[in-house]
């Protein structure tokens, strides 16, 4: 069975990120993810996993200003040199912290670059990327995400970023399957998975409309973990969702699960 892990960037939201933990671990939660944790002292993010008996799941490279509405910069041709230090950044983290597993956010296209350019610099840094990670024993992680959220995203269809992939040549570099985000896309959640098994290294899910827990929305979540569970997909599965009301509100669908 999948296993579940609280995506503290989201959920928990009510009380401040380093409280989060707890809360994680009191629902019974055993694995947590969040998108960075650049802005907080590792020594303080070991003790609330510790605390906790936590595992810290997956974290993203660096992504630009992301308050600012950048969304990764991974596919941007001038800023080559500040993505590859993001990097050195987050292995150091993910090395402390025990991360298995980091997502890289292509972006949103800059104005004024081209497809081509934008492929072109997402492939190199790539190439870059994965057999460093390889060296520290962490697995990169490249997310397709829709485009009515984030315009002009430029990663946006599983086989787009299959293709990537197989361009890179890379053992090391996976898909991270958000299936919300693909249920908005493309559709066809459980043959695409079964087809790419062995390239979807990590999951996240919520329900479409709305972005929220599963059981609001169109996306049959009951059959989608019977269908993981018997096809053999034993990865961790984070929890991005909005809470439509509170977060502990609304988790009567993970009980069962936990």
């Amino acid at each position: 069975m999948p296993k579940f892990a609280a995506n503290l960037t989201m959920m928990f939201n009510e009380v401040p990120f380093m409280e989060r933990f707890d809360k994680a671990a009191a629902a019974g939660f055993k694995g947590v993810e969040f998108l960075f944790p650049y802005d907080f002292p590792v020594e303080a993010l070991q003790d609330a996993l510790k605390r906790n008996q936590l595992q810290l799941v997956l974290h993203n490279l660096p992504a630009g200003n992301w308050a600012g509405g950048e969304r990764g910069i991974a596919c941007h041709p001038d800023r080559v040199a500040e993505f590859r230090a993001g990097v050195d950044k987050a292995i150091t983290y993910a090395v402390a912290l025990g991360v298995p597993q980091l997502n890289c956010l292509a972006g949103i296209k800059p104005a004024g670059a081209s497809d081509a350019d934008a492929h072109k610099t997402l492939v190199e840094n790539l190439k870059f990327t994965a057999p460093r990670l390889k060296a520290a024993g962490i697995k990169l992680l490249m997310e397709p995400i829709n485009t009515f959220d984030i315009p002009g995203f430029f990663v946006n269809r599983t086989q787009q970023a299959l293709d990537i992939i197989a361009e890179v040549g890379s053992d090391n570099i996976f898909v991270q399957h958000d299936l919300y985000h693909m249920q908005r896309m493309e559709g066809e959640l459980a043959k695409t998975i079964e087809k790419h098994l062995g390239s979807i290294a990590h999951m996240q899910l919520a329900d479409n409309p709305g972005r929220n827990e599963p059981g609001t929305g169109e996306i049959n979540y009951p059959f989608l973990f019977a269908f993981l569970d018997r096809i053999g997909y034993d990865g961790w599965i984070g929890c991005e969702y909005k809470p439509a009301t509170t977060t502990e509100a609304g988790l009567g669908w993970v009980a069962p699960y936990l």
